[in-house]
């Protein structure tokens, strides 16, 4: 069975969705079903990295090629009525494992930091949370995880490894726990918190000023001041600098970082080879459990910035940098498809191939795009009210450019009331909000809304917020190291990957 979507949403919304629930009670009970059949079918998850629908031929793209994501579409089921429960990975992905509304995990951010920030934090999916691969696990399934985690590692200490994907029913892990950054390339552009970088090193830079006009000043008897207090400023600056380059600084070796099971086998990991090693993992758990049930969640890091695409692929679509990355990816969806077919499990392989959320509208490089393209879509279901929106940057853009990611509290939001109401079966880009005059159940259909509102909130139960300040802070004895903190440097893989290609 063959199923396929591209999940299209880009912003944050309230209201009453589905999320993935209904894939994920599907994945759950798919085995059950078979129960009383002499093997159970095997389950392939296939899930890319801000992917937008409008970038795969099946969903009307001409300019990118896509022929092996398009036959699942074209030999299975196209869903054209599933929603992500969030526009960026942590929550998404969340919810994607364990069929629930982030915020009741705790995984839905009370600040404005939307994401795990870093391997090193203590944040993460709970460990008791339910997940398809832990029930999978307990119906006799082999599981496997083969790319992007990004959804926390340790707890309380380097080695508790709390959150780990071995802890939430995956009998095997290889890839990144954390997520593909500008900063894994090293490029000259920072990617994570670009703004609060930038803001630090403004405030460094004021107190450098400051230190050198007071010794300047000193030196040369312009004005009378204490040796204490510019050795002191001096200290004090110091380690302020110290304490946020410390992480920030060295953002490639703390996250960019990649993992077999508990092992740490690369740091920092090498780009060039990852896309190898990835499909040769898969690959091989596919061969290793042909003769019994396995799930495979191929979690890509196509195709999200710096866009790590190969030789053989660069250079080859019409759509620059970001169109090579979606043509490798859909070949790497083809070369597990063609294994699947060649050791004769093809009727008996449940496939589904989605993308995280929609396409990331803020990556760029200087005035180039580099994400992806949402079509005419925001995402949302048969009507949809938006109480609150982003301030976008610039202003009707649909994005902030300048912060990177759109926030959801405070000055950076827009209140609504009443809440801007679109009919998406009549207006899909969401360009029309609609009012009192212009639909007559108009109050009806905003009080139905709120009562949803307000029975959803009747059934969350306060949980630790995951992605609080404190649980998203980088802390130095949680970071996963190869070595000895924080000498964090190592190369243990062995085989070469490069032939797959």
């Amino acid at each position: 069975m063959h199923l396929l979507h591209i999940r299209g949403s880009q912003e944050v919304y309230q209201g009453k969705q589905w999320s993935c629930l209904k894939i994920w009670i599907l994945l759950c009970l798919f085995p059950r079903t078979f129960v009383s059949n002499a093997s159970k079918p095997n389950i392939l998850l296939i899930l890319a990295d801000d992917l937008g629908i409008g970038d795969v031929g099946c969903y009307g793209n001409d300019t990118i090629r896509t022929p092996n994501i398009d036959s699942l579409a074209k030999e299975g089921v196209k869903f054209t009525q599933h929603i992500a429960a969030a526009a960026v990975c942590t929550p998404s992905r969340a919810a994607f494992l364990t069929g629930r509304y982030p915020i009741r995990s705790g995984m839905a951010s009370s600040t404005d930091r939307r994401i795990l920030f870093w391997n090193g934090c203590s944040g993460g999916l709970p460990p008791n949370e339910t997940t398809f691969s832990k029930i999978l696990h307990q119906q006799g399934y082999s599981t496997a995880l083969v790319g992007k985690w990004h959804l926390g590692v340790n707890c309380k200490s380097r080695y508790d490894h709390c959150h780990h994907p071995l802890n939430h029913g995956f009998d095997y892990f290889y890839g990144m726990p954390f997520t593909l950054l500008n900063e894994c390339q090293g490029t000259d552009e920072p990617e994570l918190a670009k703004s609060l970088q930038d803001t630090y090193w403004l405030y460094t830079q004021i107190i450098i000023l400051a230190v050198l006009t007071l010794l300047i000043g000193k030196l040369t008897n312009l004005f009378s001041v204490k040796w204490k207090i510019i050795i002191c400023l001096a200290i004090c600056g110091s380690l302020y600098f110290i304490s946020w380059f410390s992480s920030y600084g060295f953002t490639k070796y703390w996250n960019c970082i990649l993992m077999r099971n508990h092992d740490i086998t690369e740091q920092p990991m090498k780009l060039e080879k990852i896309t190898s090693s990835m499909l040769k993992e898969a690959i091989s758990f596919i061969e290793r459990n042909k003769h019994r049930p396995f799930l495979l969640f191929v979690s890509l890091l196509h195709v999200h910035t710096p866009l790590i695409t190969t030789k053989k692929f660069l250079g080859r679509s019409r759509h620059g940098l970001y169109g090579d990355n979606v043509e490798e990816m859909d070949w790497m969806v083809g070369r597990l498809l063609d294994v699947i077919d060649k050791k004769g499990l093809k009727n008996n392989t449940f496939i589904y191939f989605a993308s995280d959320h929609g396409g990331s509208l803020e990556a760029h490089s200087g005035n180039a795009q580099l994400g992806g393209w949402n079509g005419i879509y925001k995402g949302g279901t048969v009507w949809k009210a938006h109480y609150t929106t982003p301030v976008f940057q610039p202003k009707d853009s649909g994005g902030c450019f300048r912060r990177g990611i759109c926030p959801c509290f405070r000055d950076g939001i827009t209140h609504h009331d009443p809440p801007l109401l679109f009919d998406l079966s009549q207006d899909p880009s969401e360009t029309h909000p609609l009012s009192a005059d212009t639909e007559p159940l108009f109050d009806t259909i905003i009080r139905r809304i709120g009562n949803a509102v307000e029975e959803h909130r009747k059934t969350l139960t306060p949980v630790p917020q995951q992605l609080s300040h404190y649980n998203n802070m980088w802390k130095p004895w949680l970071q996963p190291c190869c070595g000895t903190f924080p000498s964090c440097w190592c190369d243990k893989e062995s085989n070469k990957a490069e032939d797959i290609l």
